[in-house]
């Protein structure tokens, strides 16, 4: 393993990166409450992803300062805080006609930090979860990607840079963009097939830090395994997460009850990759993986066959029997209600023995423990069989039994 060098700051500096990461949240909201842009759908998404990178990349920081992993957590968020702010003070002076307002210019600059921190991002699946590389030809593809990288906040701070400096006014739009950045044309149009050519050869590095882990998965065992579990797990619930927030950000009524809840839903369920990678860094509750996987995709087959049985029973006894709609819905409730219970102990038996087995097995040796000493007489015997039981279970280093004598 090669670890990437890093000179670990002092404790405080994480600290101070927290506070600035938290001036930056507070001064996006009441400037999206001056520029009347500030909305669930635009901005509680991005304060709740922010706010958890933050947060555990602040932990991971302070408790293991030699992890690049918690740095790169930490400036990912603060990069987003800070653009966030930057674009909504650069909206209220170019695109809201407050142009009397100082340091536009400036708000300009920082707007695009969203491109690096696009970049830096990534890292952390790759370095997860000790800060190591697996070996010292990685530094090859890890330099290869930062070279990659770097072209395209440079493209973007090119075309940037020539807009403030080339004497014409400013076009920003709502969210804080320049609008030459966001559709480029005239002396800016080259920085589309930049984008093109940058954008693809990024995505196939984050697939190489992806493959990466996954035969790392294959090799691994024992703690290492549970961490990799940990970050696949994250990261699978927060595409699910991303995915909620995308099609609730896009219904023709993004301020309808269903397009706001399923925002906030999405929103909340994206935190799970960073939680998750703090978890497998600090190994808290590390072996609890596998009753959390289990237990999520149980309930997740059991709400599909449920929901499909409720369906099914709403349309034959509506349109096969000719009950009423009401009478349907009844019907189809009482079914599923009456389903729920064995449907879910018959669907966990399922899961459990194929992705948590270790659980699966400990519960089958105490199910079988427990039939055996109903029958059970010889005190001895009783002892020998209960040991055996444990150690089958928990598989503990020494088990003995003490029998007071009376």
């Amino acid at each position: 393993m090669t670890h990437v060098r890093l000179n670990a700051p002092a404790p405080a500096i994480a600290s101070a990166i927290g506070v600035a990461m938290v001036v930056f949240l507070a001064a996006t909201v009441p400037l999206g409450l001056i520029a009347h842009d500030l909305s669930v759908a635009s901005t509680g998404p991005a304060i709740v992803v922010e706010l958890s990178y933050a947060a555990v990349g602040l932990v991971v920081a302070r408790r293991q300062p030699r992890n690049a992993v918690g740095w790169i957590m930490l400036c990912f968020a603060v990069l987003l805080a800070a653009s966030s702010a930057a674009g909504g003070y650069a909206a209220l002076v170019y695109h809201y006609g407050h142009g009397t307002l100082p340091f536009g210019p400036a708000a300009v600059l920082l707007d695009p930090l969203w491109a690096p921190a696009i970049v830096l991002a990534p890292l952390a699946i790759l370095l997860f979860p000790d800060g190591a590389l697996p070996s010292p030809r990685w530094r090859w593809v890890l330099r290869a990607y930062l070279a990659a990288g770097a072209c395209w906040p440079v493209s973007i701070y090119t075309v940037t840079i020539a807009a403030l400096t080339d004497g014409h006014p400013l076009q920003v739009t709502a969210g804080g963009d320049l609008a030459i950045v966001d559709q480029p044309s005239g002396s800016a149009a080259w920085l589309t097939p930049a984008q093109e050519v940058i954008l693809p050869t990024l995505i196939a590095f984050w697939l190489v830090f992806v493959g990466r882990q996954a035969v790392s998965f294959r090799r691994s065992s024992d703690e290492r395994r549970q961490q990799l579990k940990w970050l696949m797990s994250g990261a699978g619930v927060c595409l699910l997460g991303a995915a909620v927030v995308v099609l609730g950000g896009s219904l023709d009524d993004s301020s309808s009850a269903i397009a706001v809840a399923g925002v906030a839903i999405g929103s909340v369920v994206t935190i799970a990759f960073p939680l998750s990678i703090g978890v497998g860094i600090l190994k808290y509750r590390l072996y609890d993986v596998d009753r959390i996987i289990s237990r999520t995709l149980a309930y997740a087959i059991i709400t599909g066959l449920l929901i499909g049985v409720y369906a099914g029973l709403v349309l034959l006894v509506t349109g096969v029997l000719a009950f009423t709609a009401p009478v349907a819905v009844a019907v189809a409730t009482l079914t599923a209600a009456a389903l729920f219970s064995p449907l879910r102990r018959r669907v966990q038996q399922v899961v459990d023995r194929r992705f948590n087995r270790a659980r699966y097995d400990a519960d089958q040796a105490i199910a079988a423990f427990a039939a055996r000493l109903k029958d059970a007489v010889d005190l001895g015997a009783v002892q020998s069989d209960l040991l055996g039981a444990v150690q089958r279970a928990l598989e503990p280093a020494h088990a003995s039994v003490w029998i007071r004598d009376r």
